[in-house]
């Protein structure tokens, strides 16, 4: 058994010193008070949060869209345009090489899990693989070299948009009819179950533009158990054709035919009115943010203060990975609050400071979103978790909530992540990957096949 002691420690009861965790088969399978000796020694131990949502392949196109095009507006579409072109570049062998260097990054960032909506499915050009779910080994087997937890969620993409327009260029890589989803669903279903015990695999409707009404109605007979990923509400053009479309605005259409259950999480929800704020809130859904990528994007701000008004659950994502980092995304969540609503610690409550809401959201919700019982240190529970140094000029060996304003509002989180343990692999050691040399040489290969430009 392998055995932690921290001098302080986050649990569900609240906060505890002296903390003696055992772990055993990846789990946390002891929890007691007392002396160090004989054990991992912590300064503080956090429950690994969960990323919720991921698509690693686009780490590599990070730092290559930032000048405008000849559109002297440039929009989420433009960006869109260039991804698609980027993706004519990737083989299996490059996707396996990205998705190892971005999973790393997660780990070091004090992720413990990821949760992959995975939509490249097929060869260039948009001719499926002998093996349809070969892009979903690859993901599996980066996952495996990197030792994070995985919930693989293959994504169903049948259309161009709501009008069912055939899909178009670097879409025709995503795009399924429900027979050979059903097999390349199948098969990845076979491939995760074949990995470790902690990997899980749920299915993902990309979007209401890119699956019609009577496919998302059938979801479940793809996948009968496991998480429901969709991107919903992200861009107001979105919103717009989904009206025009289906004579509704998307949370509310979906909301109206859906059975949304504490086991969806819509992705983004960043065009959201105050009523659809309450009525998604009040479904247990959990509403899946990417801060960096949406800012990035110009996607917009979601009703953060109102949606935990309503008691309504979030986690948050990396999504386009163009910056891995866990206390970034959350900083970035709450200063969006504060900019839209001229306030100040928009997201705190009477008895929690805003990290401690941030946090608590960020690694309970994402948990849930993945369908991984992790996310607290609790028996039973997955050994995910993040030992942080506190003896340095941003913890200042603090205690408490404010710890966790510390990492979160000071810039200097990451630098403090000292371990991190995904199911009980101890994958970061004095905050490095213990691959992390192989990884990265393995990825710099990749970006010079790939050239500098897109």
């Amino acid at each position: 058994m392998q055995e932690i002691h921290a001098r302080q420690a986050l649990t569900p009861e609240g906060w505890v010193q002296d903390l003696r965790l055992g772990i055993e088969d990846g789990r946390i399978a002891r929890l007691t008070r007392g002396p160090a000796q004989g054990a991992w020694s912590v300064d503080l131990l956090l429950p690994a949060p969960v990323n919720l949502h991921s698509h690693a392949f686009q780490c590599a196109v990070a730092g290559l869209t930032e000048t405008r095009g000849p559109d002297p507006r440039d929009t989420f579409w433009t960006w869109r345009a260039l991804m698609y072109r980027f993706l004519d570049r990737l083989t299996p062998d490059h996707v396996e090489a990205i998705a190892a260097l971005v999973f790393m990054e997660m780990l070091e960032a004090g992720y413990g899990a990821v949760a992959e909506f995975h939509y490249l499915h097929h060869d260039i050009g948009g001719t499926p693989f002998a093996d349809p779910a070969e892009m979903a080994r690859r993901i599996g087997a980066a996952a495996r070299t990197t030792g994070i937890g995985l919930t693989l969620l293959p994504v169903l993409y049948m259309q161009g948009g709501c009008d069912g327009r055939a899909l178009q260029g670097g879409q025709r890589r995503f795009g399924c009819d429900a027979d050979l989803f059903a097999r390349l669903h199948g098969e990845s279903a076979a491939e995760i179950a074949a990995g470790p015990e902690d990997f899980a695999i749920g299915v993902a409707p990309h979007s209401l533009r890119a699956v019609p009404p009577q496919a998302l109605h059938r979801v479940r007979e793809t996948c009968p158990e496991g998480p429901i990923h969709m991107h919903l509400a992200e861009q107001i053009a979105e919103v717009e054709e989904v009206e025009a479309h289906l004579g509704a605005r998307p949370v509310e259409w979906l909301l109206a035919n859906a059975e949304v259950t504490p086991d969806w999480c819509l992705i983004h929800c960043t065009q959201m009115t105050e009523a659809e704020t309450r009525a998604l809130a009040a479904t247990g859904a959990v509403a899946g943010l990417c801060p960096i990528t949406e800012s990035s994007l110009g996607d917009g701000i979601f009703n953060g203060a109102a949606f935990l008004d309503a008691e309504g659950w979030f986690g948050v994502g990396s999504d386009s990975n163009i910056h891995v980092a866990l206390w970034e995304e959350l900083a970035t969540l709450e200063y969006s609050q504060r900019l839209r609503d001229r306030s100040r610690a928009a997201l705190a409550t009477g008895d929690r400071s805003t990290g401690r809401v941030l946090f608590d959201n960020a690694a309970q919700a994402g948990a849930r979103a993945a369908g991984r019982p992790s996310g607290r240190i609790a028996l039973g529970h997955w050994a995910d978790l993040i030992a942080l140094d506190t003896d340095n000029e941003v913890l200042c060996q603090r205690r408490g909530d404010t710890v966790l304003d510390s990492l979160i509002f000071t810039g200097g989180g990451r630098d403090c992540v000292a371990d991190v343990w995904s199911a009980g692999r101890h994958m970061v050691r004095e905050g490095r990957h213990i691959h992390r040399d192989r990884i990265v040489r393995d990825f710099l290969k990749v970006t010079t096949q790939l050239g500098q430009d897109i």
